[in-house]
C-alpha cells in the first residue's frame, strides 16, 4: 500500500458505490491497528511520524467511504466527473421544481406532522437518488450523469438539515 492509493484500494475493496458497511468499518479497524503509532514507539520518533501520517490518510478514506455522498461524489470525481457544485448547478427543471415545492411545503409547515409528512418525502426522493447514483455508477459507468444525481442528493441532505432546524423550533 502506498499514501497516495485511491480509498478504495487503500481499504482493500472494489471501486463501487455499493459497499457493505460492516465490511468497511472491520477493515478500518484493522487498518488503524496496523498502523498505531504506538506499535511503532521502539523504531524511534521518525517511524512513528509516518504510522500518524497513515492513520490520518486511512481515517480521511473511512470517512469518505462511509458516507455515501461522500462516496458518490469521490467516485464521480475518480473517474473524470468532478460534482464542481459550487460552479456547475445546473439542475433538470422538474428538479428545480420539487425544490420549490418542498421549500413551499417548509415555510408552511407551522406543526410537527406537516414537517414529518416533508421528512417521509425527503427520505424517499434521498432513497431513490441512492439507488439512481449506484445504478449509474455501478451498472452503467455513467459518471457525469452520476455527478448530476449527486448534486441533486446534496440539496435533498442541505434541504434535510432545514427540516430539521424547523423541528428544533416547534420545539422550543
Amino acid at each position: 500500500m502506498k499514501l497516495s492509493d485511491d480509498d478504495f484500494s487503500l481499504f482493500g475493496v472494489a471501486q463501487r458505490f455499493a459497499q457493505d458497511r460492516g465490511h468497511l468499518d472491520a477493515r478500518w479497524i484493522e487498518l488503524q491497528k496496523e498502523s498505531h503509532p504506538d506499535r511503532f514507539a521502539a523504531q524511534g520518533a521518525a517511524a512513528q511520524r509516518v504510522a500518524m501520517q497513515w492513520s490520518v490518510r486511512i481515517n480521511e478514506a473511512y470517512q469518505r467511504l462511509k458516507n455515501p455522498l461522500k462516496r458518490a461524489a469521490y467516485l464521480c470525481e475518480l473517474r473524470g466527473a468532478p460534482i464542481d457544485a459550487e460552479n456547475n448547478t445546473a439542475m433538470p427543471a422538474t428538479f428545480l421544481m420539487q425544490q420549490m415545492e418542498w421549500r413551499e411545503a417548509l415555510d408552511d409547515a407551522h406543526h410537527e406532522a406537516a414537517l414529518d409528512a416533508l421528512e417521509r418525502e425527503l427520505s424517499g426522493a434521498r432513497n431513490q437518488l441512492l439507488q439512481s447514483i449506484e445504478s449509474l455508477l455501478d451498472t452503467q459507468a455513467d459518471a457525469k450523469a452520476a455527478a448530476q444525481q449527486v448534486r441533486a442528493l446534496m440539496f435533498v441532505e442541505r434541504f434535510a438539515h432545514d427540516v430539521e432546524s424547523r423541528f428544533e423550533q416547534l420545539g422550543q
